[in-house]
């Protein structure tokens, strides 16, 4: 039951929030969080220890997790947000954008 609507590698539009507007690449999904993290957007800063001699510690910034419904997938055709549709093609289900219809 907790199925989400993109999959790691997806191109994604941010559709609300800080980064609002802005595209990027899926990095890794959390489904039991329903979360995603997507390339370059919702950077946040981490303050870092150094665990080793000689290993430096300091202020880093890393990508931090979005809830997945403030993301939708850009369909590769028509290069807009769009919904997921699902088709069956054969014997396998594809997923499908619902404005123009080429597969995702």
């Amino acid at each position: 039951m907790n199925e989400l609507h993109v999959k790691k590698g997806d191109e994604v539009m941010i559709i609300s929030g800080k980064d609002k507007g802005k595209k990027g690449k899926v990095l890794e999904i959390s489904p039991k969080e329903g979360k995603v993290i997507v390339e370059g957007r919702n950077m946040v800063t981490k303050h870092v220890k150094p665990r080793r001699q000689g290993q430096l510690g300091g202020i880093v910034k890393a990508e931090g997790a979005l809830y997945a419904c403030k993301v939708m997938p850009v369909c590769p055709k028509c290069n807009k947000p769009t919904r997921v549709g699902h088709k069956v093609e054969g014997d396998k289900k594809i997923r499908v954008c619902k404005h123009c219809g080429a597969a995702l």
